[in-house]
């Protein structure tokens, strides 16, 4: 299954964001709490060398509690400031402006002794499509100062915003980057929905996720569409089960995948099947 997606705006918006960098105190990467890895561009830790960096675990209320703290720990060991936060209903986002704090502390120590008073930290916010970013600079501005949605590639330019008299914002495009080495990252990247749905096989990538919560997470299954665990064997079967529970037919009786596997996808995203992290820092175990 071909999961790229690369169009030409990404390609703008990478060279635009590393000639804004020059402009930059801070990075402020948002990432997805369900995949930490995968939902990292690794262009932005060549784009952001040299520049203090906060990582986000945005959307951690839909992930796994004890993987989320695990990521967190990895993280802060490479050197990054850390938060979880879920852009959507405010939690943990006042905690960021005191993480940017912290980041930039040798900074403003460099501006005092040189006798600069009160120039704003210039943070730059960066992400792949559907990471939460215009969600969380609203939540975060306390007003809606950039336009969101629940479709990747919202957000097309870039813009400045004043957060206080301390904060300046950068955002930018979500980008993703042009070739994923590993198919994992493209599957994981679908299943959560950065990738748009409508250049994807749902109902073939459906399976895989399934198979994925046979083994790690069973119970979802069995709690949102009554399948019991005996029953688990095969994930065309598990499909199948979950269309005729869901009505999804044509013409009364013949299986419709794709409907089903939309509404697979769209319990998943929501934590309808529980609280599920898809991958852990590399060497541990699920």
């Amino acid at each position: 299954m071909n999961l790229q997606w690369y169009p030409g705006h990404m390609t703008k918006a990478k060279r635009m964001m590393q000639e804004d960098m020059k402009l930059i105190d801070v990075v402020i990467e948002l990432v997805d709490a369900r995949i930490p890895a995968s939902s990292r561009n690794p262009d932005i830790d060549t784009l952001a060398a040299g520049k203090a960096r906060i990582l986000l675990l945005n959307k951690y209320d839909l992930a796994d509690p004890d993987a989320t703290e695990r990521w967190k720990n990895w993280y802060e060991k490479k050197g990054f400031f850390v938060a979880a936060v879920n852009a959507k209903n405010g939690t943990g986002v006042r905690n960021v402006k005191d993480l940017i704090l912290c980041a930039c502390k040798d900074k403003i120590e460099r501006d005092r002794k040189r006798g600069i008073k009160n120039r704003p930290i210039r943070a730059m916010i960066v992400g792949i499509p559907n990471v939460g970013k215009s969600t969380f600079i609203n939540s975060f501005a306390g007003k809606a100062c950039t336009k969101t949605g629940n479709k990747p590639g919202v957000t097309k330019g870039k813009q400045w915003i004043r957060l206080n008299k301390n904060v300046e914002l950068l955002d930018t495009p979500g980008i993703l980057w042009p070739k994923f080495e590993d198919e994992l990252v493209g599957e994981r990247l679908a299943f959560i929905g950065s990738i748009k749905d409508d250049i994807i096989q749902s109902a073939e990538l459906s399976l895989k996720l399934i198979a994925f919560l046979v083994e790690h997470a069973p119970q979802g299954l069995e709690n949102r569409y009554g399948i019991a665990q005996e029953d688990m064997e095969n994930p065309l079967k598990i499909l199948e089960e979950i269309a005729l529970r869901r009505g999804c037919l044509i013409r009364g009786e013949e299986t419709d995948y794709e409907k089903a596997a939309g509404i697979l996808f769209d319990d998943f995203r929501s934590g309808k099947c529980g609280f599920i992290t898809l991958e852990l820092p590399e060497g541990e175990e699920k």
